[in-house]
């Protein structure tokens, strides 16, 4: 009879103070790399941010206002961000770092543990469409990941032209390719390759299409990728991927990076470099972003990147790390009741975290005192540690 909807969920103390540890450390990061924080409305307009997002119209949530208006609670903060930007933050044609930490929402037709509400902290840097601003980027992904306490993972970068060029090329029409890339977005490398075997095409076409699944790793696959391309496109893509490489080494993260030429993504505005960040014992992307052409749809003609990190993919990538949480309990008796709220408000002056408890409160002394790291009694006339 205590139900929630399909796909919420309750976020115990423990899970809250996690959660709160990796989202604060991970603000600090972007903070100090001059980004600065946003907040935008839970609710949107339908026609305009729900229109935008570009996540599937049937894992918004929708509802009328009292004008009949369709809103929506926000899918992903990009298309809010954006609205914003075009409308309030883009009007000197200046480079604009924003941050965010908040929840998006999506329905799930079937919950198999997946989320319909979720947390997401992320970057956008907005109005500026330059290499460096990539690379930017996805060094401080990597950085708010490690200060959140991840030490393992890698970060896969592509190019949404690259892949798209070769369908054209082999199959002459996007609508030829679109198995192709579902079965790329879904990681499906045996349907893919089953498909691509399936397909009127010569064998020299089917090998170079079946060569893309190869084309993951260091800086060594910048020249595989060359060999199997001939427009142009598709070779632009390639230098910026290079020049991108140049950007992470001078960044000094080379070492957490691969390329990853099969990714794609369902957001459809995505418009250039493509990027997804990964842990050993998660088998989603617990983050992910690019460059992408938004703002037109807002009026305003500006290109930006940015990445978003799922607080609860990250907290499962982390693991069962525990959380330095020394909490003080004070149990006292009535005649030192003044004693111990003092003493409590000495502890709390030194950053300390104390819990007051009136020992006549508790009828489980000991299972109450197994939740804390130290206790003090004052009862009776002596203080006992």
């Amino acid at each position: 009879m205590f139900e929630k909807p399909l796909g919420m969920r309750d976020t115990l103390p423990e899970l809250y103070e996690k959660k709160h540890r990796v989202r604060s450390s991970m603000a600090e990061t972007m903070k100090l790399w001059g980004y600065q924080f946003i907040e935008t409305p839970a609710l949107e307009y339908y026609e305009t941010v729900g229109a935008a997002s570009a996540i599937a119209d049937q894992q918004l949530f929708k509802l009328l206002d009292k004008e009949g208006h369709t809103l929506v609670l926000r899918p992903d903060m990009t298309a809010p961000i954006a609205r914003v930007a075009a409308s309030k933050l883009l009007d000197e044609d200046l480079p604009v770092r924003l941050a965010y930490s908040a929840n998006v929402f999506r329905a799930q037709q079937r919950e198999g543990g997946r989320p319909a509400e979720f947390e997401q902290i992320g970057v956008e840097c907005l109005n500026e469409d330059t290499v460096s601003c990539d690379g930017e980027a996805i060094a401080l992904l990597i950085s708010s990941l490690k200060k959140a306490g991840l030490s393992e993972f890698q970060v896969s970068i592509g190019h949404v032209g690259f892949a798209q060029e070769l369908f054209v090329q082999i199959l002459g029409t996007n609508g030829r390719a679109d198995a192709l890339r579902k079965f790329l977005y879904e990681k499906n490398y045996v349907g893919y390759r089953e498909h691509v075997n399936s397909l009127q095409l010569s064998s020299i076409d089917k090998q170079r299409l079946l060569q893309l699944l190869q084309l993951r790793g260091g800086e060594e696959v910048i020249g595989q990728a060359l060999d199997i391309i001939e427009n142009d496109k598709g070779k632009q893509a390639i230098i910026e991927m290079k020049e991108l490489w140049d950007v992470i080494k001078d960044y000094g993260v080379e070492q957490f990076v691969k390329f990853d030429f099969t990714i794609v993504s369902h957001m459809s505005y995505y418009s250039g470099i493509l990027f997804e960040a990964y842990a050993g014992n998660v088998g989603f992307p617990l983050g992910n972003g690019g460059r992408y052409s938004l703002m037109e749809k807002f009026g305003k003609a500006a290109s930006a990147t940015g990445f978003a990190v799922r607080i609860d993919m990250l907290l499962e990538a982390l693991g069962s790390s525990q959380l330095e949480n020394t909490t003080h309990c004070i149990f006292f008796s009535q005649e030192r009741r003044k004693e111990a709220f003092l003493l409590a408000s000495e502890m709390h002056e030194q950053g300390k975290r104390v819990v007051l408890q009136d020992i006549t409160g508790v009828k489980n002394l000991d299972a109450f005192t197994k939740r804390f790291t130290e206790t003090t009694y004052l009862i009776g006339g002596s203080a006992n540690e």
